[in-house]
């Protein structure tokens, strides 16, 4: 039995090592000024503040890799996270999409962030401040309501 248990144990290792080899690649795609949330809508600093301690490492094309994306499978799982968060609204390419899907996009925010659905539990473990206040929640749908109201009104 201690046999296997101790071929177990290396057989483990050499395949937690051999994983290394296979990184994820952490280039983010080009930003273009006129197609970002910034160019869409008018978004205050505060706000701006806000979003970027909770929602760009997943929703822009400015992620900030942490030191464990460079473990495996870790760096999996976060760049999985990452891929799904930009392919779900990307603030990096708000301004792309048409009025009715910004429209509904920030209607999303709003309703994600008040459920307590996003910042994702599995980001907030780690990265503690991105967790959002009461008060922050009610700025940023505040925020998000008033923008609807602007883009609803315009031609």
């Amino acid at each position: 039995m201690k046999k296997v248990l101790r071929y177990g144990v290396v057989g483990l290792a050499f395949v937690l090592i051999l994983l290394q080899f296979f990184r994820i690649d952490k280039t983010n795609p080009p930003l273009v000024d006129g197609e970002t949330l910034e160019a869409a809508v008018a978004v205050s600093p505060d706000i701006s503040l806000i979003m970027g301690r909770s929602c760009n490492d997943c929703h822009t094309n400015k992620t900030i890799y942490p030191w464990y994306s460079n473990i495996q499978p870790a760096g999996w799982f976060l760049k999985s996270h990452i891929d799904e968060g930009r392919e779900e609204l990307n603030f990096s390419k708000f301004n792309m999409f048409e009025k009715k899907k910004k429209i509904r996009k920030l209607e999303e925010v709003c309703s994600e962030v008040e459920s307590g659905q996003m910042p994702l539990p599995s980001y907030t473990w780690i990265h503690r401040d991105a967790i959002l206040t009461e008060s922050e929640k009610q700025a940023i749908c505040s925020w998000t309501k008033t923008e609807i109201a602007k883009l609803e009104t315009a031609q």
